[in-house]
């Protein structure tokens, strides 16, 4: 979808207080709305479309408890060398597989 906005102008947003119940999420990025439709769809009492501001943004809101933030650690430069050689060696068996 041409939209006419710069990339650095489709963001995402995340709303919510600590009174309500209810979480606001106001995105362009394709993989989180395609996620948050299906979510919707599947559990319409916990998530819903709220708003699709015809720029290739849509808001949902969601119930609190059913989105969560994952914060992960920074992986330590011998973590990150074997996941390289891990990746390296699956590489060359898919490519021997090819063959």
């Amino acid at each position: 979808m041409t939209t006419g906005l710069t990339k650095r102008q489709k963001t995402t947003a995340i709303f919510f207080d600590e009174q309500g119940d209810m979480i606001e999420v106001q995105t362009h990025n394709t993989d989180l709305k395609n996620r948050l439709a299906e979510y919707a769809l599947k559990y319409p009492q916990e998530c819903c479309q709220a708003d699709d501001d015809e720029q290739g943004g849509l808001t949902f809101e969601i119930r609190k408890g059913r989105l969560s933030f994952r914060l992960t650690a920074l992986y330590s430069k011998e973590r990150c060398q074997k996941c390289s050689n891990l990746a390296k060696k699956h590489t060359e068996n898919l490519k021997g597989a090819q063959k």
